[in-house]
């Protein structure tokens, strides 16, 4: 099944088939039908194509939901189903829930229309698969889930409980992402209410058995998931409650005993014994597990000296050092001096010797370090999880001050003019003084400010996942302009002859007139654009990644099509960063990719092992990237 919703609904007589919509049908003379994706207890899926977009197959969701009732209360309960089902979507936004795109009535039935996610969900992988599936799977799917859980539970001005999560809700779609369906029971918490019990027996949490829904039973929800996909016990099957009866490693040897503790933990029939919020969940599950270190952070190894580096019959490269860190090194590396800092999410910036790959120092924070320093005379300035901005030391790895925010800081640090500008997921934008890290001013957002914020000689330009891509005047933060795309904006903009250029997670790369604000261009790729775009002064040409595999060079003045693509193996949210003749990306097919920036022609590439969202730095003649998989690498361009 290629999308969702469709099972376990209830309240309402199965839709016959002879009822169902026929293939061709056109619904408000808009939404052409192609064919039936499900149908349940309530509701039909129809894929279906939006004729409104004449140039470009567009496919939707279509949710159809007969309102035939005989019993008037009935059909005004399924009304207002079907309204809350599209207040909540139209009310979020985030890559891992569905966009809703319109809400219509024809006769006695009513319709949804929302982004079609091709992909399988949880239950039918479950399902087809031979025995419980891996636990490193299940744990990045987990993740994933707490991400949004978290979204979903701290949303403005008014937070949501799911209150039906189960494998059947959750979509794993082509990239490997999560993405959250069927909201028609998710619910604005309110603090002591209570309601009637509602839910999927296994997966709800006793405290919903009792007409109280609040975050912390997603949380329980989300634990009977893990514990189903663990060890392919279907909880629906088993006495209400009973998962301590059945521990996950009797059931699955292989799963390490820091996994099921935190699972069960997450299981816990006393509400106040579980995770207190999603993202303590979330966090939990990503610090399992780790690596000793060996020696102090010392490098795994230096094994491969420059004389070393040559192609393989694959056209892959060896490294001429690798650093191994604790975790997964998503942050982008800075080199100063000789020097390499890096981030990491085992909460530590290192310094690293940009040469041979010899451990200078790290500095510990308290959370994931995802952001990227950037070095301003004696001090490396980098976000951290923790929700706070250091300003360290560079020579000696010494804390010189810090700057607390409301929430975590995931959004890198640009300096200009002795002053640091970054975001935060508070929402909002911040410029400190770089010398003391006190504030200047900050500048409220709709929503998390996880794009790396780009400076001109009098605007500051970032994006937010609010859709918005917001200039300020960076003496006063005084708005000057704001351009609305269609889903978050996690790009960094990039200023380049008066125009601003960045992806959007809605699919686009756009070029916006830098002190109007008005649109110049943009270019529909195949899926989200987080890359942050590049620009050869010598070529003309802006590069950027997309969600849909390729690298891309555009004409800077006219991006209505593209000059060269280049097309990975997977994925690609690393950005590109360009020298005289090459660009140098990172793939979530684990690859580092060199291209020849005037034709796009691959040069050569490195293979890491996991998947790469750091962008590659360049000094002198080598290439410095970080890889999911711990570690540092240091490459010959």
């Amino acid at each position: 099944m290629d999308w969702h919703g469709t099972r376990q609904y209830s309240t309402m007589a199965t839709i016959p088939e002879e009822g169902m919509l026929a293939p061709g049908t056109v619904l408000q003379q808009r939404y052409h039908i192609l064919d039936v994706k499900g149908s349940g207890g309530m509701a039909v899926v129809y894929r279906a194509r939006d004729l409104r977009f004449e140039k470009a197959t567009r496919v939707c969701a279509v949710k159809e939901m007969l309102n035939s009732a005989p019993d008037p209360r009935l059909r005004e309960l399924t009304v207002q189903s079907f309204d809350r089902e599209a207040n909540v979507l139209a009310s979020l936004s985030h890559p891992a829930v569905p966009s809703i795109f319109d809400y219509f009535t024809e006769g006695n039935r009513i319709y949804l229309v929302m982004e079609f996610v091709e992909g399988q969900d949880l239950e039918e992988i479950i399902e087809e698969s031979p025995g419980p599936l891996a636990q490193e799977k299940v744990t990045d799917w987990a993740i994933q889930v707490c991400e949004v859980l978290t979204y979903l539970h701290n949303h403005k001005p008014d937070p949501f409980v799911f209150r039906d999560l189960k494998p059947s809700n959750m979509m794993l779609n082509q990239h490997d992402r999560i993405v959250l369906v069927d909201f028609g029971i998710a619910k604005v918490f309110e603090s002591g209410q209570r309601g009637t019990m509602i839910g999927t027996e296994g997966y709800t949490p006793p405290e919903q058995y009792r007409g109280v829904a609040e975050p912390r039973g997603d949380i329980y929800a989300l634990g009977a998931t893990m514990h189903h996909l663990l060890t392919k016990r279907d909880p629906r099957l088993e006495p209400p409650f009973s998962f301590h009866e059945r521990p996950i490693r009797e059931l699955n040897p292989e799963v390490s005993e820091s996994l099921e503790a935190t699972v069960m933990k997450s299981l816990e029939y006393e509400v106040d014994k579980r995770f207190s919020t999603a993202a303590e969940f979330g966090e939990a599950l990503r610090t399992l597990n780790k690596p000793a270190l060996g020696n102090a952070g010392a490098p795994a190894t230096v094994a491969f000296p420059t004389s070393a580096i040559s192609f393989a019959q694959t056209g892959n490269v060896l490294p001429v050092w690798e650093f191994e860190c604790e975790d997964e090194v998503r942050s982008s590396p800075t080199v100063s001096e000789g020097v390499v800092y890096v981030g990491c999410y085992d909460h530590n910036l290192y310094a690293v010797n940009a040469r041979d790959g010899e451990f200078l120092w790290k500095y510990p924070t308290k959370s994931g370090v995802s952001s990227s320093p950037c070095v301003w005379n004696g001090l490396v300035v980098v976000g951290s999880e923790d929700s706070l901005m250091y300003g360290i030391h560079k020579q000696t790895g010494k804390l010189a001050w810090t700057a607390k925010t409301g929430d975590r800081v995931r959004s890198s640090p640009a300096v200009a003019m002795e002053h640091v500008f970054f975001g935060s997921d508070d929402h909002a934008l911040y410029n400190l003084s770089v010398r003391n890290g006190r504030e200047s001013w900050k500048f409220q957002a709709e929503s998390h400010v996880r794009s790396s914020p780009a400076v001109s000689s009098n605007l500051v330009y970032f994006g937010a996942d609010d859709g918005y891509v917001y200039a300020l005047d960076i003496q006063t933060s005084k708005l000057k302009w704001r351009f609305l795309t269609q889903r978050p904006v996690i790009s960094r903009p990039l200023y380049y002859e008066g125009l601003v250029f960045f992806g959007s997670m809605d699919w686009n790369v756009y070029a916006v007139d830098a002190e109007r604000g008005w649109a110049v261009w943009n270019y529909r790729t195949r899926n989200w654009v987080v890359s942050s775009p590049a620009v050869s002064e010598s070529l003309g040409l802006v590069y950027v990644g997309s969600g849909d595999r390729c690298v891309y060079a555009f004409d800077y003045s006219n991006g209505s099509s593209w000059v060269w693509k280049y097309e990975a193996e997977g994925p690609i949210g690393s950005s590109p960063v360009v020298s005289e003749d090459a660009v140098y990306i990172g793939s979530a097919d684990g690859h580092v990719y060199s291209l020849d920036a005037q034709t796009g022609d691959l040069r050569w590439k490195f293979y890491s092992g996991a998947g790469v969202v750091s962008t590659p730095t360049l000094w002198e003649n080598m290439v410095f990237v970080g890889s999911r998989n711990h570690k540092l690498y240091a490459l010959i361009q």
